[in-house]
């Protein structure tokens, strides 16, 4: 190696290297120990510029974060310092050291030292330019050393010069508590087990290291610490030796065949190993097991490739260099099974957006599993018994992970493409999730049919409702059948109901997940109160004082799903949603499941606004077409007088008071220029954005908030200027067609200028101007970001785009862009804001927005 000298393996006797994935009888002669003692001024003039970088934070190139810790047991009391770079950087071209992993402390003449030093950040095919095969085939050279890449926590293993055994994690040493602390005492204390079974000492190991000028770098790998996503029960268990690394800035480190030999030493795992000549061959091999993600009948993650590299080899010295050939597949599909089981376990809604057919299935099978057995789930949340789950769905399906994986291309996935009418929708909800509206919309966007109990008056009531939803069955290729079913008896009367009328019916539960009862029942409360009167039973005005405990008693007797035994094991597939969640976010869910379920049901997933249109007209136009009196349950009460049809069911929006103006900018107008300023953004940068769009937190639509009424006080003659023009709009559009439209009238124009993209990591908001079109109305109008004759109350007016969870709420884009005015974007606040080239021009409708 360039710049390295070497010494004897200091080895007694003879060794056989393990040189499998293929076996050999021979025993080769080991090659010559690597050794290189550090200078001490190049690891000075690293730390030096590591060192600046902390202090600059912002202004550097790059971003490091330096952590002191005290080693455990040193008698002559050393402590290390981690430096913890963020993974992107590593793309750079001018850091002081690229070694992902590294500590350093002063030696025993005080001067500097590396202590621990991990591998050159390494990359896989075709994420960087150096990984692109074409430049692998004209920049490196062999023997290509291609080793499995395992499943586990990276540990690292040296010595300081008092005989002390450091062994980290890859930026933390010790236990503190901290879930990564506990991985490096996991690994000592699997360490101390082998030294023990060899008779040999950590100070043994440590001396061992130390005189080497060595990092011993292995993999954790045991499922009865923490499960990964390959599986390593007993016999597989155990700390993996896959590197030996040098104590150098510039990246040092063994032949594998030398790292195979010292695992034999010190009682390490091997990693298995293969060697070619010929890059070709090796893409070959490499190619050849990703069609199956599995070797020698063992799913693998993928391999590590050992060479050496050049990025000039006609004029510049070959160094060691690794890339990694990894399989996205079955991996991912795991480790969104895992994700999906854990959400699952703890009540939330399971998102996913890949491998959707074959996850439901699997989420339907482990529902049943973890109802029947709850330690499971119990065990589940500790990170045990994942891989154990995972296998028993694959053996119950007679597939495996590749097969999986590629389900919906083999075998259409779990859709039934047979399926093209006679669906019944069957919520489980209690009062307020929101089931009528999700009725109504999907009425509107499919003609599906639509029963509700509640406008079913009389004696036996239940087989009633069963036959009125096999009649819509007659005209519509689907039908909601709209009533709580928050019993299992009452899922069990329509489920056997339907059996017996000997339909062959496709049974969907739209199940509302009532996880936190608190949080149901807080906004559920707010949904029916804002509703008033406008129910058949529940009257919020009138009967408010019953209202609370017909809700609670429902809340009550709820009975969650249970797929594991009767009724609801009858249930042919299952749609989660949230009874928090608003119901243009539900309705999304309904369809692209339904969609995924049943591609000949829902051939095409209609588009945003068309969704977003479908449930504005749910929530405007419903009007109960049947009032009931209220009766409290248990008490012998009849109804005072005999509930009548109405007159009229015609339907209408009733007038609700102005929640606040807006200037709403068309959806796709705003998405469109949000994927153009991300569009080469690093992947940093872009993370938020992403997590966004994959959680699917990205607002359905978009708006500058004028003025809010919890701000009319404050601003009396703004809010009166907005009310009236708002009155006037629904007065001229009443007296013009008749009737008040589901969605209120426009007031007026503004161009709405897009400046600024900032967010932190709660939430997202695009800093605006609006733009009259005669211009600003003067200048201290235009820099506060105001237009001509439309005023904003907001300190900076702005779009939210979205924000992380449902407990960050949109109004607090205002307490966002107040620090961002203050502080800046810095890396001590989190934040970080974009600049829109070109500032892009959007049109705007200035309209009204209506309490619900």
């Amino acid at each position: 190696m360039d710049g390295t000298t070497h010494t004897e393996a200091g080895v007694p006797g003879t060794t056989t290297a393990a040189t499998t994935m293929t076996t050999t009888t021979e025993t080769p002669a080991l090659p010559k120990v690597p050794y290189q003692a550090q200078d001490v001024q190049e690891v000075a003039e690293v730390l030096r510029v590591l060192d600046e970088a902390v202090k600059q934070k912002k202004r550097s190139a790059f971003t490091i974060k330096k952590t002191r810790f005290a080693v455990a047991n040193s008698e002559a009391g050393y402590y290390v310092d981690s430096w913890k770079m963020n993974d992107w950087d590593y793309k750079r071209r001018d850091l002081p050291t690229y070694a992902r992993g590294l500590f350093t402390t002063r030696n025993e003449h005080g001067h500097p030292s590396i202590a621990v030093r991990g591998y050159d950040k390494f990359f896989n095919i075709n994420e960087t330019h150096e990984t692109r095969w074409e430049n692998i085939e004209a920049r490196t050279q062999g023997p290509y050393e291609i080793t499995l890449k395992e499943n586990g926590c990276i540990i690292f293993v040296s010595g300081l010069a008092d005989d002390t055994l450091l062994v980290c994690s890859k930026h933390s040493t010790g236990d503190r508590g901290d879930v990564e602390l506990s991985h490096s005492s996991a690994g000592e204390a699997r360490l101390g087990q082998q030294l023990q079974r060899l008779g040999k000492t950590k100070q043994d190991l440590a001396r061992d290291l130390y005189t080497r000028n060595i990092t011993a770098v292995a993999e954790l790998c045991d499922d009865s610490f923490e499960e990964h996503i390959l599986a390593y029960g007993p016999d597989k268990a155990g700390l993996y030796l896959h590197g030996i690394n040098l104590n150098l800035p510039t990246f040092r480190t063994y032949p594998s065949v030398l790292v195979q030999d010292y695992a034999e030493q010190w009682g390490f795992i091997k990693t298995e190993l293969m060697v070619l000549n010929d890059i070709g061959e090796v893409r070959k091999f490499l190619e050849s097991v990703a069609e199956t993600g599995a070797h020698d009948g063992r799913d693998v993650e993928g391999f590590v490739i050992r060479c050496r590299m050049s990025p000039k080899p006609e004029s510049m010295p070959y160094q060691d260099w690794f890339f990694k050939y990894k399989f996205e597949e079955p991996y991912l599909m795991y480790r969104q099974w895992r994700e999906c089981t854990k959400a699952l376990i703890q009540g939330r809604t399971p998102n996913f957006k890949r491998h959707q057919a074959i996850t439901q299935e699997y989420l339907n099978y482990a529902r049943k599993r973890i109802a029947a057995n709850p330690k499971l789930g119990r065990d589940y949340n500790k990170n045990h018994g994942i891989i154990q789950l995972r296998d028993e769905f694959l053996a119950f399906k007679h597939l495996n992970g590749a097969d999986a994986a590629n389900f919906e291309q083999m075998y259409g996935g779990t859709s039934k493409t047979e399926v093209t009418k006679d669906v019944i929708l069957l919520p489980i909800a209690t009062i307020g999730c929101g089931k009528t509206t999700l009725a109504i919309a999907l009425g509107h966007l499919f003609g599906y049919g639509h029963v509700q109990n509640d406008n079913i008056t009389g004696t036996k009531r239940p087989p009633r409702f069963t036959r009125m939803v096999l009649d819509e069955l007659q005209t519509h290729p689907a039908v909601i059948a709209d009533r709580n079913n928050a019993q299992r008896h009452e899922r069990k009367q329509i489920l056997t109901d339907v059996k017996n009328m000997q339909l062959n019916a496709t049974m969907v539960a739209l199940n509302f997940v009532h996880d936190d009862i608190d949080a149901i029942r807080a906004v559920t409360h707010e949904r029916v109160f804002a509703r008033g009167d406008n129910h058949q039973t529940i009257h919020a005005i009138t009967d408010a004082g019953k209202v609370v405990g017909i809700m609670e008693g429902f809340i009550q007797r709820f009975e969650p799903l249970d797929l594991s035994r009767a009724p609801d094991e009858a249930f042919d597939a299952v749609i989660d949603l949230s009874p928090t969640a608003g119901s243009r976010k539900n309705l999304e869910t309904v369809v692209r499941q339904l969609h995924q379920l049943f591609p000949n049901l829902i051939k095409e997933v209609p588009s945003a606004e068309a969704m977003d249109a479908a449930v504005d007209a749910a929530i405007g136009e419903y009007a109960p077409a049947l009032r009931h009196e209220i009766i409290d349950r248990g008490k012998n009460k009849g109804p005072s007088h005999t509930p009548k049809q109405n007159q009229s069911v015609k339907k209408a929006v009733n007038k609700k008071p102005l929640e606040y103006m807006g200037v709403h900018v068309a959806a796709k107008d705003v998405n469109a220029e949000l994927e153009r300023i991300f569009k080469g953004q690093p992947p940093a940068t872009a993370r938020f954005y992403k997590q966004l769009q994959q959680t699917r937190r990205v607002q359905p639509a978009f708006h500058v908030t004028l003025i809010h009424r919890a701000s009319a006080k404050e601003r009396p003659e703004l809010w009166e200027r907005y009310t009236k023009l708002h009155a006037d709009a629904e007065a001229a559009a009443e007296a013009a067609t008749g009737s008040v439209g589901a969605t209120p009238p426009e007031v007026g124009k503004v161009d709405v200028q897009l400046e600024r993209l900032v967010f932190d990591d709660r939430l997202m908001a695009i800093v605006v101007r609006l733009v009259s079109k005669d211009g600003h109305a003067g200048a201290a109008e235009a820099e506060a970001g105001q237009a001509k004759d439309w005023t904003c109350v907001n300190k900076v007016s702005h779009i939210t785009v979205g924000t992380r969870d449902d407990k960050v709420k949109p109004k607090e884009s205002n307490d966002l862009l107040a620090r961002w005015l203050d502080e800046g974007s810095t890396e001590t606040n989190g934040i970080t804001d974009v600049v829109f080239e070109g500032k892009p021009l959007l049109q705007g409708a200035v309209r009204g927005v209506l309490s619900r």
